[in-house]
């Protein structure tokens, strides 16, 4: 019985040798594809309504996403209208946030997590993978936060759209709602309009205070 009584202490006094008892929070990149229509002619300048076709139960995440887009849409030199107002182009927003589950792994080996994107309403049927490799001591992710938005005229002629997406663990603060919409839309317009089908990695710490 005495074994067993300092069997854990043992345990976190090699494990804190190796990589602390602690676990570190995981945040991962943020990764981003854009598309620019062949004739862009008026993109990035003009009135232009954020909404939201298929909106977010939660009303804080709408809120939050709301301004985080429209400040970047105002960065880029558009006049942000209310939604249902007259505007010249309409920027529609999708976000999401979807449990991680963890790939089964061989024995002894490091944690492996896979996670397969599909962009749903997004439009352009392209699909996003995130591949993580982790070994101990550190926080896995559990959540994958995708934030979508295609800007169109008003007759419906799609001159851009973007998807961005990030994973976090529970500890990150990444996970608050605020923190990743301004996050991940920081990095959605990030030298906007990028190119054609591009795909871009970015350091989320990279893009904290980005207007």
């Amino acid at each position: 019985m005495p074994a067993i009584r300092f069997l854990a202490p043992a345990l976190c006094a090699a494990a804190l040798a190796l990589s602390g008892c602690a676990t570190t929070p995981y945040t991962g990149p943020v990764e981003i594809t854009r598309f620019v229509a062949p004739d862009p002619a008026g993109l990035g300048e003009g009135t232009i309504a954020v909404t939201f076709p298929e909106p977010p139960g939660n009303d804080v995440a709408r809120a939050a996403f709301a301004a985080a887009v429209g400040e970047q849409l105002t960065r880029l030199g558009y006049t942000v209208v209310p939604e249902g107002s007259p505007a010249a182009q309409t920027a529609a927003v999708y976000t999401s946030r979807n449990g991680i589950a963890a790939a089964p792994v061989e024995r002894r080996g490091p944690v492996s997590v896979g996670v397969g994107g599909s962009t749903g309403s997004y439009g352009s049927g392209l699909g996003l993978g995130v591949g993580f490799n982790l070994g101990g001591g550190r926080e896995s992710p559990s959540v994958m936060t995708d934030l979508s938005v295609r800007i169109a005229r008003t007759g419906g002629e799609t001159l851009w759209e973007g998807r961005a997406q990030i994973a976090t663990g529970v500890k990150s603060p990444y996970s608050q709602v605020s923190t990743s919409a301004q996050t991940l839309a920081a990095g959605l317009f990030r030298d906007f309009p990028g190119g054609n089908g591009e795909i871009v990695t970015i350091d989320a710490k990279k893009l904290q205070g980005t207007k």
